[in-house]
């Protein structure tokens, strides 16, 4: 039984608007935010340097990040998953969050002190490198992901922690202990406080990916980036432990906070089912299904769009790591800002005209903001910007609005896509919750940027392409098709998960 207050006294308007938390749930709330800030703040800076390592790589480019997703990625998240399964018939999920945590801060600690100093001696001769391109140049991009397989393998790393750390043991740990009533008022803060990691973290990128101005021309400038930002990375994580053990000791031991506190029930044991029956337990429930439609569709739009916007960036800063690094750390800044107002905008829009309005907004957005991205693209040669007074290139235009967009559904989905998406775990069993949850999270998640990836692959191969631009005007119908199928799947779970609340609702009354 719920140990909080049947009734509790309303908010005033601006406290309702700004932060409708009450002040005995603070010592609740803000741990569990500051740990999710800390997660952000390492997934915003490993984002920003895998795209940069990979994209300015000599051998490598933009080009070869589709093999990346769509094979090494994919791969390494469905390996991850038979493990975790395991993991997690074997550990509680407070040692697998140290477990899990503690591994990647040392493979990233590892990257900085060992792999990266060492490249030249780790990677392939560039001319074997080349030779092999030429030779088999339908699948080229495999040689450049060969050609710089330390950079591949962070690459690889990173994806993983915004699927494992976030998407799975935050939001799982939140679910488990955010109750119904209080997921209505602490998820979207939840994501305002999340944000300002981007704003830090953002920053954070900026400042470090500029040290090469006050560095003598024989210093690797990249080199010393990389080590104060991986130093970053590893100094949040563990503050993110220290934290999540507080909470777990302090707090989540109290009746007035978790329900499951208190005096332990006895109750009757539950098999644990191995990785064969987990997987076959999933995926035989439609709801997980939609739930997955939806990861699957968010995952292959935006990533076809930005392979395209990326290819901009790459061109606008000819191959300079550490100005894209800087590029993409002010990008994140800006999507810190940009989704806190999209948050204050869309305030209340769950609560108030319920789960599918949240939902169904993100696609939108994507959509509309997307049509404009590849219009400019298709019609760049027409858009003249000094028609619009602006100093500025064709390619440094397109990336700009390609910033625009994905800042607005970005934004969107931080706001509300992510929340409600992980609202709609709530009304599930525990074993749905957790297995289910890291299905759909990690090899969801990977499975929609993997599936974008063989997609790119597959035109790369049909039109002997070797170059992004080539094929983006096939990219933009085919993320309207993918659009379409999310509005659908949107419409069917919004269905189901009301259905689900009212009866737990009525069993509970």
């Amino acid at each position: 039984m719920s140990s909080e207050p049947a009734t509790k006294p309303e908010f005033s308007k601006i406290r309702q608007a700004l932060f409708p938390i009450y002040t005995e749930e603070l010592k609740k709330f803000l741990p569990i935010a500051f740990i999710m800030l800390c997660i952000l703040f390492n997934y915003t800076v490993l984002r920003n340097t895998k795209d940069a390592l990979i994209g300015t790589a000599a051998g490598a480019g933009i080009e070869a990040i589709p093999y990346l997703k769509s094979i090494f990625v994919m791969s390494a998240a469905i390996a991850f998953v038979v493990l975790y399964t395991k993991l997690s018939n074997m550990f509680s999920a407070e040692k697998l969050f140290y477990i899990l945590t503690s591994a990647f801060l040392i493979f990233f600690g590892v990257f900085a002190l060992f792999l990266y100093p060492n490249v030249a001696s780790l990677h392939p001769d560039l001319d074997s490198v080349h030779a092999l391109q030429n030779e088999f140049p339908r699948i080229r991009f495999f040689f450049s992901v060969w050609g710089v397989w330390t950079y591949s393998l962070f690459y690889v790393m990173s994806e993983l922690w915004g699927s494992v750390m976030i998407s799975l043991l935050f939001w799982q740990f939140a679910n488990e202990v955010v109750r119904s009533s209080e997921a209505k008022r602490f998820y979207p803060i939840f994501v305002l406080i999340g944000n300002i990691a981007l704003i830090l973290s953002g920053n954070a990128v900026q400042y470090f990916s500029s040290i090469r101005d006050s560095l003598p021309p024989e210093v690797d400038a990249w080199g010393v980036s990389l080590n104060y930002l991986m130093a970053l990375i590893v100094i949040m994580g563990i503050l993110s432990m220290v934290v999540y053990r507080w909470l777990n000791k302090n707090v989540l031991t109290d009746p007035k906070y978790y329900d499951a506190a208190g005096p332990k029930k006895e109750k009757k044991k539950k098999p644990k089912m191995g990785v064969l029956e987990s997987f076959k337990y999933v995926f035989s429930n439609p709801y997980i299904g939609l739930i997955a439609l939806l990861v699957l569709s968010y995952g292959m739009s935006i990533n076809l769009i930005e392979l395209v916007w990326k290819k901009q960036i790459s061109l606008q800063f000819a191959g300079d790591p550490n100005a894209f690094n800087a590029f993409m750390g002010s990008f994140s800044e800006w999507t810190g800002y940009g989704t806190i107002a999209i948050i204050f905008l869309t305030k209340g829009v769950v609560s108030r005209f319920g789960w599918f309005a949240g939902a169904i907004i993100t696609p939108i957005v994507l959509a509309i903001s997307g049509a404009l991205f590849f219009g400019l693209i298709f019609f760049g040669d027409v858009i003249n910007p000094a028609l619009f007074g602006l100093a500025w290139s064709a390619t440094f235009m397109a990336v700009i609005v390609g910033m625009i967009q994905n800042i607005l559904t970005k934004g969107s989905k931080y706001a509300l896509f992510d929340p409600t998406k992980e609202m709609s775990y709530i009304p599930l069993d525990q074993e749905l919750k957790t297995k289910g949850k890291a299905v759909v999270d990690v090899i969801g998640g990977r499975l929609g940027k993997a599936a974008g990836g063989w997609t790119i692959l597959g035109l790369f191969t049909v039109f002997s392409a070797t170059d992004a631009m080539e094929i983006a005007p096939y990219l933009g119908y085919f993320i309207g098709f993918v659009v379409v199928a999310w509005i659908f799947g949107v419409v069917a779970l919004s269905r189901r998960y009301n259905a689900l609340v009212k009866r737990r609702e009525e069993m509970t009354a």
